[in-house]
């Protein structure tokens, strides 16, 4: 099966070529992901702009980062597992609490209501046990919540099939492989 390649700033359109020298001067260097992504200037740009929007949503970095790493983990995307278990520890999780996260088994009320009904979320298609989200509702969240929170499991699921289907080059430090028994 042809892959979705990783193309270069040479190889890119215009549009993309502009998007990734704005990524490059925001973060410092061009995730492989986006440089997939660059395939189409239209999905990176609005990929991006989607992305921008939810940092006004609902929820913190941490809690955003908790959603990204337990989606990546269900959705099976080691790239977006090893980006979000560099990005979390930014956030403030230790290395432990990132593989607690992926587990599900994370030791703090509200961030476990919020990763459990994301991993509901998926594995249901969107249709979450009912019991998670009374728990979501339970420790504060409410109906924005919720609904930022389909956004973003939409965020990451975007870039989790992107990095599926392309398998680049993890271009972060590579997360630990986790137990999910244990």
């Amino acid at each position: 099966m042809k892959k979705l390649s990783v193309i270069t700033k040479e190889q890119a359109s215009e549009q993309s070529k502009a998007i990734f020298e704005n990524i490059e001067k925001s973060i410092g260097m061009l995730p492989n992901i986006y440089a997939v992504i660059g395939n189409s200037a239209n999905s990176l740009g609005s990929y991006l702009a989607f992305s921008e929007a939810q940092k006004n949503g609902s929820f913190n970095a941490k809690e955003r980062e908790a959603v990204f790493l337990i989606a990546s983990e269900e959705n099976g995307c080691s790239y977006c597992v090893s980006a979000h278990t560099a990005i979390a520890k930014m956030t403030g999780f230790s290395e432990e609490e990132t593989i607690e996260l992926r587990k599900g088994i994370y030791n703090n009320k509200k961030i476990s209501a919020l990763t459990n009904l994301t991993k509901s979320i998926i594995a249901n298609r969107g249709k979450a046990d009912e019991n998670l989200v009374n728990d979501f509702y339970e420790v504060g969240y409410n109906e924005k919540a919720i609904v930022d929170l389909v956004a973003l499991i939409t965020e990451i699921t975007f870039s989790n099939y992107i990095g599926k289907l392309a398998s680049p080059e993890i271009d972060f430090p590579k997360a630990h492989n986790i137990d999910k028994a244990a």
